[in-house]
């Protein structure tokens, strides 16, 4: 986050929900946005240092996103009025070339993460925001499984987990047969919690869950280990979609 292109804050937490309502036109995404909520401010007025960067792979409905920016003071408050109109830089999806504070355009599920590898390779603390249902899209996993081989500890992938994903996600002994065959009558066992914290520690990940509406719970987490030797990742669960 470019500290230098920020103006004094003006708004609290307890204003977000007035700038939300000054974000109109992408309703059939409120859920989508809002469930990130939580995670963007404490990220925002918590965690992000000045030479940190945060990258939004979670595009879609960036409402959450663009009220949190304009809390801050990255983008002006009367931007949110034209969210999604002709001339707005706060389009549908993010446009990095449009909006100041935002890293890559996105909305196109699945590019984020791979993105946040590389500019972690540099050396920076990078932040990735994705979804539960987006880490069905199988380019996350080569990111996923190169990061945890070079133990890139300067990478966190933050999971906002609303219970979205198409086929849910397993936990060892949850699913019967040996090699993970399960019988129709199992697949419930696919949404077990804890699944996706567990695919990230096979590849080599330190991996929690989080209550993600308690920001207590989100800064502990979400503020890098100095000594850390692998990449993180933080499920941050929230009310099913």
């Amino acid at each position: 986050m470019d500290m230098a292109t920020t103006t004094t804050p003006t708004f609290g937490y307890d204003d977000l929900p007035t700038l939300l309502t000054r974000l109109t036109g992408d309703e059939k995404h409120d859920r989508s946005s809002f469930s990130t909520l939580d995670v963007l401010w404490v990220l925002y007025d918590r965690v992000l240092g000045e030479d940190d960067r945060f990258i939004l792979s979670k595009g879609h409905g960036p409402a959450a996103f663009y009220a949190v920016l304009a809390a801050k003071g990255i983008v002006p408050v009367e931007a949110l009025d034209g969210f999604g109109s002709f001339d707005s830089p706060l389009g549908y999806h993010p446009d990095r070339k449009l909006a100041r504070g935002v890293e890559i355009s996105s909305g196109s599920l699945g590019h984020g993460l791979g993105v946040a590898l590389g500019a972690a390779l540099t050396g920076r603390r990078i932040f990735c925001l994705v979804g539960d249902a987006e880490l069905d899209e199988g380019s996350n996993w080569e990111a996923v499984q190169y990061a945890g081989r070079i133990g890139l500890a300067s990478l966190t992938a933050i999971v906002v987990d609303n219970d979205s994903s198409e086929h849910g996600w397993a936990v060892a002994g949850s699913v019967a047969g040996e090699a993970g065959d399960a019988r129709p009558e199992d697949r419930g066992a696919y949404n077990a919690s804890g699944g996706i914290e567990r695919r990230f520690m096979l590849e080599g990940w330190a991996a929690l869950r989080v209550d993600g509406r308690d920001h207590e719970q989100l800064e502990a987490a979400l503020t890098p280990d100095p000594v850390g030797e692998r990449p993180r990742c933080i499920v941050a669960e929230v009310d099913k979609k």
